[in-house]
């Protein structure tokens, strides 16, 4: 069950569509990482006060798990490792910053976050798919099942 949610995928029905998800996952997993994560990682002392003047309690804490999220889940997602945890981290780390760093500005400050929550979000539901890395972890006993209708037997 554990392998299953950590490695798993649900199943599309051609090649074509597993690489049309491929793209937007290895853009936006390394768009979040390089632009936006490697500034971060390890975490400044300004960072680390910004968390604190959000009102989160143990900025150090959160600090670190907001960088470790946005450097090391940006690249999970890029490469398809761990695409639903790496996920659900860039996700929960776009959501403080859409809803609470941003929380009084106007939309053009908050879209960027929003858009990577909307992408994080759709990672973490269908998981990394075909082209990941995840796909070998996941082991051929929890494969997502074939798609395509079983070829029938000629009598």
């Amino acid at each position: 069950m554990i392998k299953r949610l950590l490695f798993g995928s649900l199943p599309f029905p051609s090649s074509t569509a597993e690489l049309a998800l491929l793209v937007p996952r290895v853009f936006a997993g390394l768009a979040m990482s390089l632009a936006h994560g490697k500034g971060k990682f390890p975490p400044s002392e300004k960072f680390v006060s910004g968390v604190g003047e959000m009102g989160l309690p143990a900025p150090e804490v959160f600090a670190w798990l907001a960088s470790s999220a946005e450097f090391l889940g940006g690249l999970g997602l890029a490469f398809g490792f761990l695409t639903r945890l790496s996920s659900f981290g860039i996700l929960s780390t776009m959501c403080v910053a859409a809803f609470v760093a941003h929380a009084a500005d106007p939309f053009q400050n908050k879209e960027l976050s929003l858009l990577y929550l909307s992408i994080a979000f759709a990672f973490m539901i269908i998981g990394g798919g075909r082209f990941s890395l995840d796909r070998f972890f996941r082991g051929s006993s929890t494969a997502p099942a074939a798609t395509s209708a079983p070829k029938k037997k000629k009598k």
